[in-house]
């Protein structure tokens, strides 16, 4: 009888980034890095629990309890959140459902793992700058210098479109249009694209910041760009917010109690939307969102629309007096 044949991940792991998620899905740039870097750490993990290198890993050694220490790995020891850890192991789920179609043998381990099932995720009050906040925050970038003004260009831009991260370092020079009517294209998740339109001041930030970057700007190459000329990444761009955000304290203390992140800035544009009367199906559309209820979450978040509401169906006290029926309805209702 032959001995039974191991399978190796080394095959798979390539089929999986080459034919699944680019030929077949066309994945966007983001996706693949998002499940190469879920997978990488996976591997790493696995090659420590079991003492053998990546590429000597098989199948059966990412069986469903490996899965799951590798994802209490992730909340404990790397510190990450509820919502990463449910990223992961889709990005995970992803990857065995390939192997079944790939391994039919396999079938068994890759029914345990998919049978994972994600944590629940507690759901939090949605953070926004009010227009105070939000002016003291686009002050804080010393504009005296480039990468002072290339900050405010990056935060305004952020604040007035509410570009997901990815978004933001992902426009081109292309992709922008500043002569009138002023719009920027912009390739959100999925490989979906939106144009967003363009306010004048958020025009006029952009155009000087192209101008005096000229230089180091490539014809249609990436338009937000490091000291060295290279693409912001999301970290640049978490490090410059950060940065701004401690300038801000100095004179706004309460900023040091507030915990301002890019995607607080993508709330900020739906918050301030809202209030000004934009409805839902429009800030769905200019989001990028594809399903209504995530959009949805903003009406619940606007605490100052809910004072309204209590406001217009207040009314005003009285006192309550009882019915006192009249000498005849009484001397009607004895005859009967």
């Amino acid at each position: 009888m032959k001995n039974k044949k191991t399978t190796t991940l080394a095959s798979h792991l390539e089929s999986f980034f080459r034919n699944r998620l680019v030929a077949q899905r066309r994945s966007s740039p983001a996706t693949v890095s998002t499940y190469r870097d879920g997978l990488r750490l996976l591997l790493i993990f696995a090659s420590k629990q079991t003492g053998k290198p990546p590429s000597r890993l098989t199948v059966e050694d990412l069986d469903r309890e490996t899965i799951l220490a590798f994802l209490d790995h992730l909340e404990i020891e790397r510190g990450n959140s509820v919502r990463t850890r449910n990223a992961r192991l889709a990005a995970i789920r992803s990857f065995f459902q390939h192997i079944a179609y790939c391994d039919p043998s396999a079938i068994g381990v890759v029914q345990r793992v998919i049978a994972i099932q994600e944590k629940r995720i507690v759901k939090r009050t949605i953070s926004y700058l009010r227009p105070d906040d939000l002016a003291a925050l686009l002050a804080a970038p010393d504009q005296s210098t480039w990468q002072g003004r290339r900050d405010y260009t990056l935060l305004l831009f952020l604040s007035r479109t509410g570009a997901r991260v990815s978004e933001a370092t992902g426009v081109d020079g292309a992709d922008l249009r500043l002569d009138k009517p002023s719009q920027v294209l912009l390739r959100g998740k999925g490989s979906k694209e939106r144009v967003v339109p363009l306010t004048e001041e958020t025009v006029t930030a952009l155009r000087n910041y192209r101008d005096e970057s000229r230089h180091s700007l490539l014809a249609g190459g990436p338009f937000f760009v490091s000291a060295r000329g290279t693409r912001l990444t999301r970290f640049g761009i978490v490090h410059l917010l950060d940065r701004a955000v401690k300038t801000a304290e100095g004179q706004h203390p309460h900023f040091a109690n507030m915990t301002i992140s890019p995607h607080v800035l993508r709330h900020t544009v739906a918050m301030h939307m809202l209030q000004a009367g934009v409805d839902l199906t429009t800030i769905q559309s200019w989001l990028g969102h594809v399903p209504v209820n995530t959009t949805h979450q903003y009406v619940e978040a606007d605490i100052e629309m809910k004072r309204r509401a209590i406001e217009m169906c207040a009314t005003p006290e009285a006192p309550v007096s009882l019915y006192v029926p009249t000498d005849d309805v009484l001397a009607f209702l004895e005859k009967l």
